[in-house]
């Protein structure tokens, strides 16, 4: 075991400190090969390594020059590690603060009629706002990548450089845009300004951005729509006396007959309607009471006599007995619900559009390699914490008890008595403080004054913006039914008259004998008439290119074989119809034939 922790502790510190700041940078790198987009990340860390060096070489400086003491390796590594986690303890305890509280009332606000409804709203508002915003920058990107494109030609030593930014744009930019292939002219000969290649990578970096974000605002709206559609109809299948939930829009993907068979609409009514608020109500509850039974531990687990920490009663209490099933089945459900608090926070942040983590697989490189970065550095004082609170870490509960072998590896924090003794054991108490503060929304609140809107219920803002969101589902919806209405209409049709119009060309394509060809006037009633063809090949070619140009009347009450309807002995070098409303043709004399145009 403490092989194993050491390989996985000093990995996740490699990780975190050294390769996935590199891999950041690399990844949004504008460079056109690997070596110049390594050189681009190297670059960027070496301010951030050289401050960690600097730190590091005047301490190593004040340590050489200072006759009282004496560090050898193994302190210097315990040293390292305690600065490690200090700061990992200090974020844990930021972002544990407000998940005890958040996870809670987030499913407690969830079985609200109407509160889901109206922060969809809310959310709609922002995202169309965002949508917008990243549609024009894309259009602005777009006209520069235009602009290049029209100015580097095909014999350019920057062609490779313009063809590869090409690639990253979408694909409708990609058809307007093309390719200058038909300027065969040396580029030297007309002395243009040429952006340089520093200017090509940046223009790269930002396509890539810009185009990213696009994507990802397209889809979230998409997902955010379905969801606005879904809550809607729960809110309308509540009034509903028949216990059976009807989806106004029905979804695009076929589900599996095994969910279809146990999840019908009258069980999704019973759950949507009924259980489902209730369910996330006792959940509320049972996390509320998780959530204090931590908040007492980490006010009060450096206390070993007596214990006062429910974790370490617990842990004690299945010691003396000696139940390891109960002590590892204690120990795990600590950890996750720990672990979730802390972990779900990670995905509630959002750095403007630094840092953000998105849902449906719409995260870029950059926000998912920051994502690791914080893991890395969160467990380690993630486990130190649960330790103390289970009186397992004999440098915070001071007892003689055998090591765990975690706590091996971290070695002996005596070398740093202030951190071991003060900093450990006091700076989880302010969870209270932040709890306190997340309760009352102090940092929704905050934000909200600084010109970010959040969604609060009391607040004028947050009203316009949800009978604003409110507008823009109902007009997305009404967008949505007029497309399936369309699409309705146009399958009746085909399945109506697709068979008619497939009938009467075969029957024209049948009539070849030029002896028998009768025809007649046509008559008010639209009645089937027969028509007299000349036996002029000519004529008759005429004919069959009026017939595939006529279109078919279907609001007549009868259908003929031959749409050309003529009067005896006219001409087929005038056009034989005028067209009238409501889907009829009616013979039209020469003399009148362009009384209509």
């Amino acid at each position: 075991m403490p092989i194993f922790w050491r390989v996985v502790y000093w990995t996740s510190q490699f990780l975190t400190w050294i390769l996935l700041p590199f891999m950041q940078s690399y990844a949004r790198s504008g460079g056109f090969s690997i070596t110049g987009k390594i050189k681009t990340a190297l670059i960027e860390n070496a301010i951030y390594y050289g401050t960690y060096l600097l730190i590091f070489g005047a301490f190593l400086i004040y340590v050489a020059v200072n006759p009282h003491l004496h560090l050898e390796w193994n302190q210097l590594q315990t040293i390292g590690i305690a600065a490690a986690n200090t700061w990992g303890l200090f974020l844990l305890v930021l972002l544990l603060g407000y998940g005890l509280v958040e996870i809670p009332r987030s499913y407690w606000n969830g079985a609200k009629k109407g509160y889901l409804l109206m922060k969809t709203y809310f959310k709609a508002a922002k995202l169309m706002t965002e949508k917008a915003d990243a549609e024009e920058t894309l259009e602005d990107v777009m006209e520069e990548v235009r602009k290049v494109n029209e100015s580097i030609k095909y014999n350019h030593p920057l062609r490779k450089c313009v063809d590869t930014i090409l690639k990253k744009c979408p694909v409708e930019y990609q058809e307007k845009m093309g390719r200058n292939m038909d300027d065969y002219e040396d580029f030297d000969e007309k002395r243009n300004a040429y952006p340089s290649e520093k200017s090509l990578v940046k223009l790269h970096k930002q396509v890539i951005y810009s185009v990213q974000r696009h994507r990802r605002t397209q889809v979230q709206w998409q997902i955010l729509l379905e969801q606005a559609f879904y809550l809607e109809d729960v809110a309308k299948n509540e009034t509903s006396g028949t216990c059976q939930f009807v989806h106004t829009f029905q979804s695009p993907e076929p589900e599996n007959r095994f969910i279809q068979y146990f999840y019908n609409p009258t069980i999704e009514w019973y759950w949507e309607c009924l259980l489902r608020p209730w369910f996330y109500r006792i959940l509320a509850v049972v996390l509320s009471i998780f959530s204090v039974i931590v908040v007492w531990s980490e006010c009060t687990f450096f206390s070993t006599t007596p214990v006062l920490s429910l974790f370490a009663v617990f842990i004690q209490l299945a010691e003396k007995t000696y139940n390891y099933i109960y002590i590892e089945i204690a120990c795990f459900l600590s950890i996750f619900f720990l672990s979730i608090c802390v972990y779900s926070t990670v995905f509630r942040i959002r750095v403007f559009n630094y840092y953000y983590l998105a849902s449906h697989h719409q995260t870029d490189a950059y926000s998912l390699l920051f994502s690791g970065m914080l893991f890395c550095r969160l467990t380690p004082p993630l486990c130190l914490n649960f330790l103390g609170l289970t009186h397992m870490d004999s440098s915070i509960s001071h007892q003689n008890t055998q090591p765990t072998a975690y706590t091996s590896i971290m070695g002996s924090m005596k070398v740093l008595s202030f951190i071991a003794d003060g900093f450990y054991i006091y700076y989880p108490m302010l969870v209270v403080i932040l709890c306190i503060a997340t309760y009352f929304s102090l940092g929704t609140r905050c934000l909200n004054l600084l010109g970010f809107q959040q969604f609060m219920g009391d607040n004028d803002m947050t009203s316009d913006l949800v009978d604003e969101g409110k507008e823009l589902i109902r007009r997305e919806k009404r967008k949505r039914q007029r497309q399936e209405e369309g699409e309705n209409r146009r399958r009746e049709w085909k399945e109506r008259y697709g068979h008619s119009r497939e009938d009467s060309t075969r029957n024209r394509n049948v009539h070849i004998d030029p002896k028998e060809s009768n025809f007649s006037d046509i008559s008010t009633n639209r009645s089937a008439s027969k028509y007299t063809r000349s036996n002029n090949r000519s004529e008759r070619d005429r004919i069959e290119l009026l017939q595939d140009a006529e279109p078919l009347d279907f609001n007549a009450e009868t259908f003929t074989d031959d749409p050309l309807e003529s009067e005896s002995g006219r001409s087929f070098l005038y056009p034989p119809f005028r067209y009238q409303p409501g889907g009829r043709y009616l013979s039209m004399s020469r003399s009148r034939i362009f009384d209509d145009v």
